[in-house]
């Protein structure tokens, strides 16, 4: 039942414990008691809202950010992921395989804003050994959210 429920909730976590109960056919104390139990273990680490702040009015610019790293003795990589990990710009730090180490999303109010932090923030850190930015233009999918209506008139083109 358990991944059951996490299935439901990735996908919407507005869901309620009625519904669900419904969906698995099953009791909501059951279900309440389950979401209790993941969320004391971490398995649900919390809840979020996709917000497409362009039509929110709000400007924001992401980039993706490549980072390459020294990794060290007995630490890898954690110790320069936990210290990026500290900026209130970052809001995700992933270890990737190929050919950098670390991708970093971060989000600011310009183009500049993001790109100071780069320079003056992340490039700097001693174990760093350099950085790739790639800013975000458009959002066509987000957390299996397609980002965008289609209609008569704004037609995706299918590629083989």
């Amino acid at each position: 039942m358990r991944k059951q429920i996490l299935k439901y909730l990735e996908k919407n976590s507005r869901a309620n414990i009625g519904e669900l109960a419904v969906l698995l056919d099953s009791n909501e104390a059951a279900i309440a008691n389950e979401i209790a139990q993941m969320e004391k273990e971490k398995i649900i680490c919390g809840y979020h809202t996709l917000i497409d702040w362009d039509k929110a009015g709000e400007e924001r610019v992401n980039a993706l950010i490549e980072v390459s790293v020294k990794p060290q003795r007995d630490k890898g990589f954690d110790k320069t992921a936990e210290r990026i990990c500290n900026y209130p710009e970052v809001t995700a730090v992933y270890l990737t395989s190929g050919g950098y180490d670390l991708i970093v999303t971060v989000e600011g109010k310009t183009l500049m804003e993001v790109s100071r932090f780069v320079s003056g923030k992340l490039s700097p850190i001693e174990d760093v050994i350099s950085t790739t930015t790639h800013f975000i233009l458009k959002k066509y999918k987000d957390h299996g959210t397609l980002m965008f209506h289609k209609n008569k008139s704004e037609r995706m083109p299918v590629t083989p």
